[in-house]
């Protein structure tokens, strides 16, 4: 045993030192979730013909934008240790204003994008003082908050329908091209997710985030205004999530009462799926995009074998559940 046991450490160390020195850098739960995106692709090519082509490509990256936007600011609260479920009616009361503010003359379709996201950020600094300063847990205070929301915009609508319409900037943003071949949409999500690798990787805000998610307590000792931090983060995740309703309503060319309860769990499962622990201090943004990607293929695949939307929506679930089990198991110093 003593003589074959120095053989293996060096196979294995000379396998590892042949691979590529991304691959070993890079987290195990990215290359995975890269792994099952390729293989949804070659399923997804079994049962279409155009499932691989470059327009079709194209048109899902599209679609996974609006997922982005909105994912990111949920793995900016996952990051913490936190969870943000008034996402649905963030999205949707950032979309019903941005179209309800444009029908006050000129002035209200200059800022009909800005107030919509304005709404998405009083969402989330409602949310984040309730967490960081009432110390009310991240699960209540923001179902509650999208609770409140919800009525809000019944109240506003009456019970209708919105029948306002989108502005031609919020249809340009979310179907238009600036540069040709590339979706807008696309190079928003582009801008965004290289906003936040910055944040997260440059900033000692980013810093923040990663230190409160590993042990609140001790970022607190170190000097770090943990409250503070908490509620920007929230604040952003509300103002992101409005501003994905503000890409959809310029998508559909109007807004919807219900239109953000489908990017609920997507958003939740595409952050968990990138190798974000839901314990908190651990994740890269590569993951999310990884995550984003890899839920719009599957909703895709979904959506060409007829599967209700009761079937995705367990399927979701059962990919959340899934990695709680995986991350609870990890060790953790919280």
């Amino acid at each position: 045993m003593s003589e074959t046991t120095p053989m293996v450490g060096k196979s294995d160390s000379g396998i590892a030192g042949r691979m590529p020195k991304f691959i070993r850098r890079a987290d195990p739960a990215v290359l995975t979730a890269f792994a099952c995106i390729v293989v949804l692709l070659l399923v997804g090519s079994l049962y279409s013909r155009s499932f691989l082509s470059p327009e079709y490509l194209l048109q899902q990256l599209k679609v996974a934008s609006f997922l982005g936007v909105i994912a990111t600011g949920m793995m900016l609260v996952i990051l913490l240790g936190q969870i943000d479920l008034s996402v649905p009616w963030s999205v949707a009361a950032g979309a019903m204003m941005a179209c309800a503010a444009a029908a006050y003359g000129q002035a209200g379709v200059a800022l009909a994008i800005p107030f919509g996201i304005f709404c998405g950020v009083l969402i989330g600094v409602v949310n984040g003082i309730g967490v960081a300063y009432l110390r009310i847990p991240s699960m209540i205070i923001t179902l509650a908050t999208n609770a409140v929301a919800q009525g809000l915009m019944v109240v506003y609508t009456g019970g209708f329908s919105p029948q306002d319409s989108a502005t031609g900037a919020m249809r340009y943003l979310a179907t238009g091209f600036t540069i040709p071949g590339v979706p807008n949409a696309v190079i928003i999500w582009a801008l965004i997710g290289a906003a936040m690798v910055f944040v997260l990787t440059r900033s000692g805000f980013g810093r923040a985030v990663y230190g409160i998610g590993n042990r609140e307590r001790a970022a607190y000792l170190s000097g770090v205004d943990t409250r503070r931090v908490v509620m920007i983060a929230f604040a952003v995740s509300g103002g992101l999530s409005a501003f994905g309703g503000v890409l959809l309503a310029g998508y559909a060319s109007k807004a919807a009462q219900s239109m953000g309860d489908a990017y609920l769990l997507p958003s939740i499962a595409a952050v968990v799926l990138g190798g974000t622990s839901i314990l908190g201090g651990r994740g890269s943004y590569l993951g999310t995009v990884a995550g984003v990607i890899l839920i719009t293929l599957l909703q895709s695949i979904l959506s060409v074998m007829q599967m209700p939307e009761a079937g995705r929506q367990i399927i979701y679930g059962v990919v959340i559940v899934a990695m709680l089990l995986l991350y609870g198991r990890a060790p953790a110093s919280r």
